[in-house]
């Protein structure tokens, strides 16, 4: 494979457009229970939500998928949507909201670079919430690169950083 230079530093995933089934389920999952904004909605076929008022982070359609099912197990496609959250007490503000909604989780990981709650949308999109520890405080191996892991994430002890 040829060498090229690295993609420039600053170059970030800006959103993610999901199909789904049945766009009023969809929106009491990312809006009712994780909250997101409406930012604009086109009909009963698509909206675009957000956090602080971005055009959208997630945009949500039912153009090819209305009364469609999630694809079955050993085929390709999305594995997550990651959602990075700005601090510890957002994400223990999610967890809340999650356990409060009734939703189960896949999982929940410490991953030494970041915390991590995974479960699944109402269409079965995994759903990764995260937050992310300051660069400085990511293991490291002795030769200086970084040693992520995954361990079990306390989830006790998260919800105790939630703010009221």
């Amino acid at each position: 494979m040829p060498s090229h230079p690295p993609i420039v530093a600053g170059t970030r995933i800006g959103h993610v457009h999901l199909k789904v089934a049945d766009l009023e389920r969809a929106l009491g999952f990312y809006c009712g229970v994780l909250g997101f904004e409406m930012m604009q909605r086109m009909g009963s076929g698509a909206a675009f939500i957000s956090a602080g008022g971005y055009h959208h982070h997630i945009g949500l359609n039912t153009w090819e998928s209305k009364g469609g099912h999630p694809p079955p197990p050993g085929t390709t496609g999305l594995f997550h949507t990651a959602i990075l959250y700005p601090t510890r007490a957002a994400l223990a503000d999610a967890l809340y909201r999650v356990i409060q909604a009734g939703i189960e989780l896949d999982g929940a990981s410490d991953h030494g670079v970041s915390e991590a709650l995974y479960l699944r949308d109402p269409d079965q999109n995994g759903v990764e919430l995260y937050r992310d520890r300051p660069k400085e405080e990511w293991p490291r191996a002795p030769d200086g690169s970084l040693a992520m892991f995954t361990k079990r994430l306390d989830l006790e002890d998260l919800l105790r950083q939630r703010e009221a």
